[in-house]
């Protein structure tokens, strides 16, 4: 792609997405900034990196964290990086050797094991567009098989218990519907749709013999429908119809009925048992107040694992399905378990866990003794580990009189040290003291305090907490923002004249918000893949996702959301933002197109305003290659000593 096709392109499809507004004078009235191209990255106002920056840099960025992907017979698949993006690798042993299975320029995060053979599946998509396509491996031989149609987007894989049946959901472009397929990945004519669907649907589970299904309708956050396809005569039944309540994840039991786990009854999300035939529901983490995350069942179906949200540290739980009694996992140090999985015989269990101060790591425990194993043992680029900060939990007030959560990264020393406010996507993301190489490199090399705030709509606090963002209440949680502001003036340590909002996607405008609401109280932003004008990202993000995030964020068809829309938008208030401005952006980007960095950078620069700017042609939503990544936090570190700075210079 050619500079000038770009840059030609670009322009056109910001002035269609600002439609009647005077933007050819304000393209005009725009001071001239060089784009410059180099590789796959476009930038503009980006000084060059020194060496010194990029050298000291390095050692973080090369920390590699292993992630529990699931169980190949007796040894386990995870996810790490060796190169520029994640593959899948197996481990035969704990503390074994790493042998890469997959070997693609595109990060493979995600395998699906096969529960009956040496096989797995998993998923890549192409400059980060998001349109997955679904391979099949067979690891005795090597060979892998694209079982899917190219331009379609394929997810949410499960197979049958007897390995012989594959089941997925598949969105075709331009469309909002998703259907489920079925079939054998190692026979394509035996793949067809068993049920076209109706918005966004997706298989959870599916029996033995591939004979029923367990299907989600995604509608919210805060609410679900739950079906039972019988795919031999094609009837879907509902389970408990008519309820406004949220599922999340579900299981066959050997009786047919279903675990599940929702917020029906209660504030929080609970593990219970769901019977088919009358609706009845078994409660088993009533006395939990905290939401379930993640859970699975034994192969004898007698035993659950589960992981439990308390306020961002992930716990590990036993349920005892015969007598409901529920035990403690392994005792492990403070930080987050994910993707608890048995082995094939129900003995052990395997994870993936991190600490505020250690990467990911996969263990496993036995189930009769929990004695821990660990299989992988992450690299820190040679850093040591005894100068990582770590996350403290604390809360602060803000106007409505409640207590918001958040972390904190303190430096060593007195200070005042300057502040990174890291603003959680979503809306309904949770921040999590797991670990983060970007964090300590802020925290060590800055010298930089980080304040992590699960502002109002994060998840993980409860359905109420989750919902006090909806619709009209958009600003609540910027609000929250302005009350850390205040906290942060109160602590002797802070620098409350250098303080920098940083955040992606729905936290990147969440970055802009705060950028207008407290321009005087702000440094400078850090926008990622930012919504900078919510008519124009619901009018141009991807047909799949779009009803979707109308839920969440309101129908732009209706008049009293876009009066509200165009009151709260960015865009339209651009000429509020004075402090600098850097803007990230994936070309390939479904989700936040590309167009709302576009329209914002010319937005500001109409106005006189201060912006950097970073685009990169072979990604979507968040830089995944490792050389991009590595640009990128470059680029930011120049960003932090200039605005930093208080007469906008780099040190």
């Amino acid at each position: 792609m050619t500079f000038q096709w770009f840059r030609t392109f670009a322009v056109a499809a910001v002035l269609g997405a600002f439609g009647a507004c005077a933007v050819p004078n304000a393209i005009q009235k725009t001071p001239v900034v060089e784009r410059i191209e180099r590789g796959t990255l476009v930038m503009e106002n980006i000084p060059d990196v020194p060496l010194g920056v990029a050298e000291r840099l390095r050692q973080y960025q090369s920390v590699r964290d292993h992630r529990f992907v699931g169980w190949l017979g007796d040894a386990i698949l995870i996810s790490t990086r060796f190169g520029d993006v994640l593959q899948i690798h197996r481990v035969e042993a704990p503390a074994g050797a790493r042998q890469q299975i997959t070997f693609y320029d595109e990060p493979v995060r995600n395998a699906f094991a096969n529960p009956r053979g040496q096989s797995f599946l998993f998923t890549k998509d192409t400059g980060g567009d998001e349109f997955f396509q679904g391979y099949y491996v067979d690891v005795t031989n090597g060979d892998v098989t694209t079982f899917t149609e190219p331009g379609t987007r394929n997810r949410g894989f499960s197979w049958s218990g007897d390995g012989s049946t594959v089941v997925w959901y598949r969105a075709l472009r331009g469309e909002a519907d998703w259907d489920i397929l079925a079939g054998n990945p190692t026979d394509p004519d035996s793949i067809r749709v068993i049920y076209e669907g109706d918005g966004a649907i997706t298989p959870i589970d599916v029996d033995t013999r591939g004979d029923m299904v367990l299907v989600l309708q995604i509608i919210s956050i805060s609410k679900n429908r739950l079906f039972i396809l019988d795919v031999v005569n094609g009837g879907l039944i509902e389970l408990n119809p008519g309820l406004d309540v949220a599922y999340k994840g579900g299981l066959f039991l050997p009786d047919g009925s279903i675990l599940t786990a929702t917020d029906r009854g209660g504030e929080y999300i609970n593990l219970v048992r769901l019977d088919p035939g009358d609706g009845r529901m078994t409660s088993y983490t009533d006395g939990v107040s905290w939401n379930v995350e993640d859970f699975d069942l034994s192969p004898d179906g007698e035993t659950v694992v589960f992981t439990v949200n308390e306020g961002g540290l992930i716990s590990l739980k036993m349920l005892d399905l015969t007598t409901g009694s529920i035990g403690d996992g392994p005792v492990l140090p403070v930080g987050v378990a994910l993707r608890p999985r048995f082995n094939r015989d129900g003995t052990a269990v395997a994870f993936s866990f991190s600490a505020s101060t250690d990467p990911f790591d996969v263990w496993s425990f036995e189930v009769d003794t929990l004695e821990l194993t660990s299989w992988t043992n992450a690299e820190v680029g040679g850093l040591d580990r005894s100068v990582f900060a770590a996350a403290e939990m604390f809360e602060y007030p803000n106007a409505d009189g409640m207590d918001i959560p958040a972390f904190m990264y303190r430096p060593d020393g007195v200070g005042p040290h300057p502040v990174i406010i890291s603003i959680h996507g979503g809306p309904e993301n949770h921040a999590r003291p797991a670990f983060s190489s970007i964090y300590q490199y802020w925290v060590n090399v800055l010298d930089a305090a980080v304040v992590v705030p699960n502002v109002r709509g994060s998840s993980g606090f409860g359905k109420t907490y989750v919902g006090l963002d909806n619709g009209l209440n958009r600003k609540r949680p910027v609000e929250d923002i302005g009350a850390l502001l205040d906290w942060i003036a109160s602590q002797p340590d802070l620098d409350s004249e250098r303080v920098v909002v940083h955040g992606g996607s729905y936290g990147g405008y969440m970055v802009l918000a705060s950028m207008i609401d407290y321009a005087d109280r702000l440094a400078g932003g850090v926008n990622i893949v930012g919504i900078s004008d919510f008519r124009t990202f619901l009018e141009n993000t991807q047909d799949y996702r779009r009803d979707l995030r109308r839920v969440e964020y309101g129908d732009e068809r209706d008049p009293e959301i876009a009066a509200f829309f165009e009151e709260i938008s960015p865009l339209r208030n651009a000429d509020m933002i004075t402090k600098p401005l850097f803007i990230v952006q994936g070309f390939n980007d479904p989700k936040v197109p590309y167009t709302e960095a576009e329209q914002i950078l010319s937005a500001v620069r109409a106005s006189g305003g201060d912006a950097w700017y970073l685009m990169a042609m072979d990604e979507g939503h968040g830089f995944q290659k490792k050389s991009n990544l590595s640009f990128q936090r470059a680029a930011e570190t120049l960003f932090f000593r200039y605005v930093f700075n208080k007469e906008n210079e780099i040190e």
